[in-house]
């Protein structure tokens, strides 16, 4: 799992196309929906705040986690400049130590993708489960089986943006469903370009297996939907959300 380091400056220049307001207002319709008197929500990868912000806005009471100091210090900043009260925390989700208990636990942009060791993913869940109050629910997406294998797999893509050059060089196992991203990102710094390198490993997995862990974990009513809808997952589906209650 990357620490993103000085990735941390470029990213929300990166991911300005996505908008972070309707996977928030997505994530208030799940809650409403199943939880409507949710009042603390945990984010777990909140990287730099994209949807723990909008989160907050929306009336939510949030603490962030994250395992990189950079992400989480541009979190930080961006909290402090919208007004929001968020306590961000420098953990890893592989081993949650929080005493604390939640109405809604999220992890969105595919932060599950990275926790590859399927033991380590059922701890995660586990330790989920113990930390939601009576009936809460854990919402999540993951980048789909055929996402990570067919559109990512053994590609390559090359792009230029906002003074931005990169590549980004895929390597995909099929024995282990993992695929390797080396990203190299050459930034505009005066009349110099900076290089920054970047080692992201995903794993890929099926609706079913991730569903299974669940189940085992404890958790019941489990929803797995199409990215932003309600319909269900198709074969080449590439974001899906899960919801599953306590």
């Amino acid at each position: 799992m990357s620490c993103y380091g000085s990735f941390a400056q470029i990213y929300d220049k990166l991911m300005d196309e996505v908008d972070y307001n309707e996977w928030a207002n997505y994530l208030k319709r799940i809650i409403e929906k199943h939880k409507r008197d949710a009042y603390y929500i945990l984010d777990l990868a909140c990287g730099t705040g994209n949807i723990t912000i909008p989160m907050s806005i929306l009336g939510y009471s949030l603490w962030g986690i994250d395992i990189s100091e950079e992400m989480l210090s541009v979190a930080e900043n961006k909290a402090r400049i919208y007004g929001q009260n968020i306590k961000f925390i420098k953990q890893d989700m592989r081993n949650l130590n929080i005493t604390k208990t939640f109405d809604v636990v999220i992890c969105g942009c595919d932060g599950i993708n990275y926790i590859t060791e399927e033991n380590e993913l059922e701890k995660v869940f586990n330790d989920i489960y113990k930390i939601l109050n009576p009936d809460g629910i854990f919402i999540f997406d993951i980048s789909s089986f055929y996402k990570l294998k067919y559109i990512l797999g053994n590609n390559t893509f090359i792009e230029e943006k906002d003074g931005i050059f990169y590549s980004w060089e895929n390597e995909y196992d099929d024995k282990s469903s993992v695929v390797t991203m080396r990203l190299n990102f050459f930034v505009l710094d005066g009349e110099i370009y900076r290089r920054i390198e970047e080692i992201h490993v995903q794993k890929a997995y099926k609706t079913d297996e991730i569903h299974h862990m669940l189940s085992k974990c404890g958790f019941t009513d489990i929803g797995i939907f199409d990215e932003f809808t309600f319909s269900e997952p198709n074969d080449k589906s590439q974001r899906i959300f899960f919801v599953a209650k306590k």
